[in-house]
């Protein structure tokens, strides 16, 4: 197996690495990196949880100088304010001991610090809109970015985000570094790679570290026993993340599994920046058990070792339950996904479970199986990429 050395990386970079116990790459960092590093567009198809913010965090480090104030080097452009910032830390870590500082942003926060940020930034992680507010309100120019990245440019496009990428891609100077990394390359994607990337070099994660290793589970659990079920999880998981479809049934939710004695956190779009990220630091710590969201958390978060997510309220379609049961089995390890499932949604959730390549049994709730590596896996806590 290959080091980071032996792929470019300058051995500074790799110490950093090894000193966080990141020893050897994961499949598409190995592919990624050497062309990265050499230069050429990437286009990579991975999914959450393959390693791919290393991949192209270490080619932004090791490649850029610092820049002048409010003219970014580099630009990473990701669909979800929680994923900036996870992305900005990640790229932070992989900074340090450089002249390199790294500065995020996204809606639903002041500007004024955002403003501050960017103008001490060489490398900016952004979300569209915000980053085009920006832009307009000449805070910043995109006119000296040498290297830009699209992260997980599928959910981008399913959240509409595509129109404003490509603007922003057009404001960039002709000679740049574009990586593009998405779970597909079809469809408008591959309209992006076709537009914005010059003959990229192209790779796939089929690893084990990168595929999910998930057992799925539909459980026929009626309204009124849907708490109860949820405590028994609590108690036999430690710790789950659970899916509502609207920001007042995670708030009702929430209430619920606090008077039944489950101390619980809560994200959706009505909570703040600042609550948000505290609900994820209770959650990571183990100050609280169940972390209760909607969609919004589906893509934005990552936190390793969670062995179990619950669908709660069966999500929109069948992308919806893919990007939400990616936050279990991440990064080789294993994890449980149990759908709630009453009569009355059982036809649906049904052509969900097909529709998302998944086979549906549908079965009273069932405790008793070993969690073996499962429970062995949950304690680190660490939200990472």
């Amino acid at each position: 197996m290959k080091s980071f050395v032996d792929l470019g990386v300058p051995a500074k970079f790799a110490d950093k690495l090894s000193a966080r116990g990141i020893a050897s790459p994961f499949e598409i960092q190995e592919a990624a990196l050497p062309d990265g590093l050499a230069g050429n567009d990437v286009c990579g198809k991975a999914p959450t949880g393959s390693g791919k913010t290393i991949a192209f965090g270490l080619v932004l480090a090791v490649r850029l100088q610092k820049s002048k104030p409010g003219q970014p080097g580099g630009l990473v452009l990701v669909p979800t304010r929680e994923l900036a910032i996870q992305v900005a830390k990640e790229i932070a870590m992989l900074c340090e001991g450089t002249d390199l500082r790294v500065a995020s942003v996204y809606g639903g926060a002041g500007y004024g610090p955002q403003v501050k940020a960017v103008r001490g930034a060489s490398i900016i992680v952004a979300t569209p809109g915000r980053l085009e507010d920006l832009i307009e309100r000449r805070d910043m120019s995109l006119s000296a970015v040498t290297i830009a990245v699209l992260d997980e440019a599928d959910r981008m496009s399913d959240m509409g985000f595509l129109p404003a990428v490509r603007r922003l891609l057009r404001a960039l100077p002709k000679q740049r570094q574009v990586l593009l990394f998405s779970a597909t390359l079809d469809g408008d994607i591959s309209q992006v790679v076709k537009e914005f990337q010059n003959n990229p070099k192209r790779h796939e994660s089929n690893s084990q570290e990168a595929e999910p290793d998930i057992e799925h589970k539909f459980w026929m659990v009626s309204r009124n026993d849907r708490v109860e079920t949820i405590s028994q999880l609590v108690n036999h998981y430690e710790r789950i993340i659970l899916f509502c479809r609207t920001k007042h049934g995670c708030d009702r939710l929430a209430k619920q599994l606090d008077n039944s004695g489950v101390r619980s956190s809560i994200i959706h779009g009505n909570k703040s920046q600042a609550q948000r990220e505290r609900s994820l630091e209770e959650f990571r710590r183990g100050r609280s058990n169940a972390l209760v969201a909607t969609d919004v958390a589906a893509r934005g978060i990552h936190i390793d070792d969670v062995p179990c997510v619950v669908h709660f309220d069966p999500p929109a379609d069948h992308k919806d339950y893919i990007h939400r049961s990616g936050r279990t089995g991440r990064a080789g390890s294993k994890g449980v996904v149990i759908s709630l499932v009453e009569s009355s949604q059982k036809r649906t959730v049904n052509k969900l479970a097909r529709d998302a390549g998944v086979e549906a049994d549908f079965v009273a709730p069932d405790f008793e199986p070993a969690l073996d590596e499962v429970t062995a896996r949950w304690c680190s806590g660490r939200i990472t990429i």
